[in-house]
């Protein structure tokens, strides 16, 4: 009995020792990847790696991972010399294959979601316009200063917010805003002006891991909600 008791622990040793060995491997490539993405994406906020599975050091050994879930916070995109900030990405990446270092990594596919706050919007915007919930999915309210005949004048309108192919860009989509309707439309020059001020366009995919691409959009309360997915998706790396 007594032998039996010292092997038993001895594997519970045994067991504890491993199981910390690999949760500390697993922290280090998370923390590795982290940092690649953080340095890859210039972002102005934060990158999380979560690998999962268990065992993770027979994953390690094989450079292949089940699964590992990235958020992303303070992603800017850079379009015609425009940024526009995308507050936080949540994205799995599945069937994950890493290099040596776990510095760089593909997955075979990927699916997530992204948001654009109304502050990140009104950024986005021109200069003197602000974007805030329209009061229904995929509605916004865009109030915007116009200069008309020589007068300033404030005005708010209701916008679609949708998504569209980017012509210039293949696969790549562009977020539109544009007014389902304009105060004085039909006065000759009124609809332009507040149209010029109140409509725009916003290209994002810069912003998103090499493959992602955004598919639908919506909004509510919080601000404007995207889906992603792809193939053959960089994790990290180029």
């Amino acid at each position: 009995m007594r032998f039996l008791r010292v092997v038993v622990i001895i594997g519970v040793i045994l067991g504890a020792l491993f199981v910390g060995a690999d949760r500390w491997a697993a922290g280090y490539a998370e923390d590795r990847l982290a940092d690649r993405i953080q340095a890859q994406e210039g972002l102005t906020g934060s990158a999380e790696v979560d690998i999962h599975g268990f065992p993770f050091l027979t994953q390690a050994l094989s450079h292949d991972l089940d699964q590992v879930d990235l958020k992303l916070k303070g992603v800017e995109a850079t379009s015609d010399g425009r940024k526009t900030r995308i507050s936080e990405i949540d994205a799995s990446f599945h069937g994950v294959k890493l290099n040596g270092d776990y510095s760089r990594g593909s997955a075979e596919r990927a699916e997530g979601t992204a948001l654009l706050t109304y502050e990140d919007l009104t950024k986005a915007a021109q200069t003197g316009v602000t974007v805030a919930y329209g009061g229904a999915p995929g509605k916004v309210k865009v109030t915007a200063r116009i200069e008309f005949l020589g007068r300033i004048f404030t005005r708010s309108v209701v916008s679609t917010v949708t998504l569209v192919d980017a012509k210039e860009a293949k696969g790549g989509k562009i977020i539109r805003v544009h007014a389902d309707q304009v105060p004085g439309e039909g006065l000759p020059g009124i609809e332009s002006a507040i149209r010029k001020r109140t409509d725009f366009d916003r290209q994002l995919d810069s912003g998103l891991p090499d493959g992602l691409q955004l598919n639908s959009l919506t909004s509510d309360g919080s601000g404007v909600h995207l889906t992603l997915s792809g193939s053959n998706v960089v994790l990290a790396g180029s």
